[in-house]
């Protein structure tokens, strides 16, 4: 993306350097990195990657101070899942976008997904400044986003997560966390900011009241950074402790509720340049008959479960009638493979995070690279020079 940046660090990549990143970054998170970590970073201008920070802001506030959508959103929320004294905004969302050129030749943001849910906060911190150190790149290239630096940027979690309480009594809740892939990033969040991570069914209740054992100790729990997925809950038939629709003594850094109001079932209802066309499933009227131009996605898994590109007719004749509602079928954007490497001409995908406390704030970027159908790191399998990456941006951002 910047041919400069690109030359000099193809022209100075050694394995032994890529091995040396893996090494930092099992160092710094504590353990393996059990995802593929791409062997380059990626290289922006900060118009770029500005741009698609305010096209993420305008399309997350067009749903949450969206009346009419407020109010028919409360249908995506499971019975089982809604807990109560939801926050007015969510405190975390994600929104992925492909880089697509456009007739005239200009690369335009094309939105993938949104997702008003934790990402890898803590580890893409720690992945960014890990490719500068041990690639030996040019120290003024930035990662964080809105003017944050490492130390505004840990204060910011601090009082979204933390809150000012003792971070012992604020947990970091997951399912099964040891073996789950993301496992680096919770550990890194431990480091910074002090927290626990507890499997959600280790945790137990009494009365309003949350706990979870410590050196044979029961801590009350009075935050919950929440990282459990709902689709694995029920996968997994999950037993839990505690019953979501509870009214619990405890705060929620990112209130449940958001994780399905803000998700794939929003698209349909967006309007922005950005958005590509996206219906429900059950409200098709006519299944296109350029059917290899559509992805067909279930609204609410992770790392692309069940998602089905160029789908058949027959693909979407097997869903049965009343579960079509939990579909959409969208537009396909072929993503513009755009960075340079040994192995040819790589796409990228860049997810915006975040952070909304008092103002909706952009905070980082994370970078998928791939040369498959799909750009996570599951559909890129043996391969190299793919992977997550990070957006390392250069030039003014206005």
């Amino acid at each position: 993306m910047i041919p400069s940046y690109r030359k000099s660090f193809n022209s100075n990549f050694t394995p032994e350097k890529y091995e040396r990143l893996r090494r930092e970054m099992a160092s710094r998170c504590g353990m393996e990195i059990p995802f593929a970590v791409s062997e380059t970073p990626c290289f922006f201008p900060g118009a770029l990657v500005e741009r698609m920070g305010e096209d993420g802001k305008a399309l997350i506030r067009q749903l949450v101070e969206n009346p009419e959508y407020l109010a028919r959103s409360e249908a995506s929320i499971p019975a089982k899942f809604r807990v109560p004294n939801q926050s007015p905004h969510p405190m975390f969302v994600q929104v992925d976008f492909g880089l697509v050129r456009d007739a005239a030749g200009e690369l335009q943001p094309k939105l993938v997904e949104l997702q008003a849910f934790p990402s890898l906060y803590a580890f893409q911190a720690v992945l960014s400044q890990a490719y500068i150190d041990v690639f030996s790149l040019d120290p003024n290239l930035r990662y964080f986003l809105s003017g944050l630096d490492s130390a505004s940027y840990k204060r910011l979690l601090q009082d979204a997560i933390v809150a000012g309480h003792d971070p012992a009594n604020v947990v970091l809740m997951e399912v099964d966390p040891e073996a789950q892939k993301t496992r680096p990033d919770f550990i890194a969040t431990e480091k910074l900011l002090g927290i626990r991570t507890v499997c959600i069914t280790r945790i137990r209740k009494l009365g309003r009241r949350l706990f979870y054992e410590d050196g044979g100790k029961q801590i009350p729990i009075e935050r919950i950074y929440n990282r459990t997925i709902v689709d694995e809950l029920e996968r997994k038939g999950v037993v839990l402790p505690f019953d979501f629709r509870d009214d619990l003594d405890v705060e929620w850094a990112g209130h449940p509720n958001w994780y399905f109001r803000i998700s794939k079932y929003s698209i349909p209802y967006l309007k922005h340049p950005s958005v590509p066309r996206t219906w429900f499933l059950d409200q098709l009227a006519e299944v296109p008959a350029d059917l290899e131009n559509f992805v067909l996605k279930p609204l609410y898994s992770f790392a692309g479960l069940g998602v089905v590109i160029a789908p058949s007719r027959a693909d979407i004749d097997a869903i049965p009638a009343a579960k079509r509602s939990a579909y959409i079928l969208q537009e396909r954007m072929n993503f513009t493979p755009l960075v340079e490497t040994p192995y040819g001409l790589t796409k990228v995908e860049l997810r915006t995070m975040y952070v909304w406390l008092d103002e909706l704030v952009p905070v980082l970027t994370i970078v998928r690279m791939g040369r498959g159908l799909m750009m996570g790191v599951d559909q890129n399998k043996n391969m190299k020079w793919v992977g997550s990456s990070a957006a390392l941006v250069s030039g003014p951002t206005a």
